[in-house]
């Protein structure tokens, strides 16, 4: 698989800059892609993104995918004008430093580096800390203070400038594979069943939400309003395929043994069991993991939305979640969308998963 083909709408939501609360580049890769398939397409103060396709159908099936990623905002430019930020979403202070980045601002994208005391010039105490993040800063290479205005504004916000590589075959690293692959997934499941409408009894709502990395925010006024039976959260979970991660802690899914079913206090009993009959019917691997508690996806607003929500979760296996290099195999991703299409031709008339 050398010659692996990236999926034109994948590729371009991993290119797309959205942190938390500037959504916009990934919203308009995924109007672009998924509005043309659905049968009503709609837009919320939150900024997700709502696509509907058998509006008439039975139950009310809602898959949900988080936009949105990490970023950097500038909150202060010093008098040399060098910009310093703080964290959207939940960042590795160890990697932060050392990196290209571009800043979306009123003019257009700004690279910059991120710097702070070499090395060098650290006490040996100082090399054992891990630097807070105002001890970091952007480099902009501008004169001083008055320059820097000209060109960023307080507020901007930066991603790190780590895009789309195939390592081997269908593996990849990208800055957000969390959560553009679960976005993708939601999408590009409506689009593939929009050419088979006549298999599928639900009302299948696929929204591409805001905010997830700062609170589950978008998914809590999504699901208010979409008002599901059914739900099902696509995010990445953790492959514990690697050097230093004990499999007694943290279980044992790895990178291309296909998508994870989570079973536990997040997940409707009969919604999980239907997930996993769907994932032996489209065949390939899959995994499963066990959570006790709400998990930290969307998952956990959706399940308590309005009356309550028979929820269920995927996630896509990614190793090094939340640095500049998160690694996905693709085909995981793929073999989740076809789990997710079998799923939803599953769902029968009035049945809501109550138990």
């Amino acid at each position: 698989m050398q010659n692996y083909q990236v999926p034109t709408f994948l590729n371009e939501l991993l290119q797309a800059k959205s942190p938390s609360g500037y959504e916009s580049e990934a919203q308009t890769v995924f109007d672009r892609h998924v509005k043309p398939a659905t049968d009503a397409y709609t837009n919320d103060p939150m900024g997700n993104r709502i696509a509907t396709l058998n509006p008439e159908g039975d139950p009310v099936l809602m898959l949900a995918g988080h936009l949105d990623e990490l970023g950097l905002i500038i909150t202060y430019i010093n008098e040399q004008g060098f910009l310093y930020f703080d964290t959207i979403g939940g960042h590795d202070l160890t990697v932060v430093s050392g990196r290209r980045v571009i800043i979306q601002t009123a003019n257009g994208p700004v690279v910059g580096v991120t710097g702070k005391r070499a090395i060098h010039l650290m006490t040996p105490e100082d090399r054992k800390k891990v630097p807070e993040k105002h001890e970091m800063w952007i480099d902009i290479a501008v004169a001083d203070k008055a320059e820097a205005h000209e060109r960023v504004a307080l507020g901007d916000v930066a991603t790190y400038d780590h895009e789309l590589q195939l390592i081997n075959g269908s593996v990849g690293a990208a800055r957000a594979f969390d959560n553009k692959a679960g976005a993708y997934i939601v999408g590009e499941t409506l689009i593939r069943l929009s050419k088979e409408k006549a298999n599928l009894a639900a009302k299948l709502v696929c929204a591409g939400t805001s905010q997830e990395e700062i609170g589950v925010r978008g998914a809590t006024t999504a699901a208010h309003a979409v008002n599901p039976h059914i739900a099902v959260a696509i995010d990445v979970g953790h492959a514990t395929d690697h050097p230093d991660c004990d499999n007694r802690k943290y279980g044992e899914t790895k990178l291309g043994g296909g998508p994870i079913i989570c079973r536990g206090a997040n997940i409707n009993p009969k919604i999980y069991q239907r997930l996993l009959d769907a994932a032996k019917k489209a065949g390939g691997p899959y995994q499963l993991e066990a959570d006790p508690r709400p998990t930290g996806t969307d998952a956990r607003a959706i399940q308590t939305a309005r009356g309550g929500v028979a929820t269920g979760l995927i996630s896509v296996p990614l190793r090094y979640m939340h640095t500049p290099s998160e690694m996905v195999d693709l085909e995981d991703i793929e073999r989740t969308i076809l789990l997710l299409v079998e799923f939803a031709k599953s769902l029968e008339k009035g049945d809501y998963a109550h138990w």
